[in-house]
């Protein structure tokens, strides 16, 4: 017997696929420059505001969403990887998923860093690059025209390679759990806060975050 249990709140499933979107539309942005640099300094803008909701949810969110989920220790990760799985490991993220989120944020959070400071001195100027030395701009604009984009598009391409395997071959339909919330357990476990409250507490966090992302972004008009 299967059993239903709401593993991502509402607040966390709109982040997901609001980042996914954004991410996709600021690459695409990236790769067209011109003109288009504008949308993306105001996509990175989004995802600046994106990425400290998601760093304040994962310390109030719903229980599958908070960080103290996806910490595990170097014996659970390699039982894991022997094949000793517990349920807990196929309701939120299982401990090698787990690295791997924490991977994309910070990868995430460094390009959208250093994109702060960046400056081709052609299309885009960064709202922080007239505020530090030249060293640390040209730093930031390598980082974040190079490597740093290698490698979010690196592991963007093992996320989608990830989600396809477990769809395919583990027959997990992890999409549909983003979007529906629920996962079916063989065990019941507790589920994540997903009420009225809960919401309206998100929609607070996520204002204030808008907040600190469009006044750092005004600062390039100071």
């Amino acid at each position: 017997m299967l059993h239903t249990v709401r593993i991502w709140d509402l607040p966390t499933r709109l982040f997901h696929w609001a980042l996914a979107a954004s991410t996709v539309a600021m690459i695409i942005t990236a790769k067209i420059g011109g003109n288009a640099m504008l949308w993306h300094l105001q996509l990175g803008q989004v995802v600046l505001a994106l990425l400290l909701f998601r760093l304040v949810w994962g310390f109030v969110g719903g229980r599958w969403s908070r960080f103290r989920q996806f910490v595990h220790s170097p014996r659970r990760l390699l039982n894991y990887l022997r094949g000793q799985h517990r349920t807990e490991d196929h309701a939120g993220h299982s401990p090698l998923g787990a690295l791997s989120v924490f991977a994309m944020l910070a990868a995430l959070l460094a390009q959208v860093g250093t994109g702060l400071f960046s400056d081709d001195a052609i299309f885009f100027a960064g709202p922080l690059s007239n505020r530090v030395s030249g060293d640390i701009v040209d730093a930031a604009t390598r980082w974040h025209a190079e490597l740093g984009q290698y490698l979010l598009l690196a592991l963007l391409g093992l996320h989608l390679l990830a989600v396809a395997y477990y769809a395919l071959v583990r027959r997990r339909p992890l999409v549909r759990a983003m979007l529906t919330g629920d996962r079916e357990l063989p065990q019941p476990l507790p589920p994540a806060a997903d009420n009225a409250r809960h919401r309206l507490l998100a929609l607070a966090i996520a204002m204030v975050c808008a907040a600190c992302s469009w006044g750092i972004g005004s600062l390039a008009g100071v």
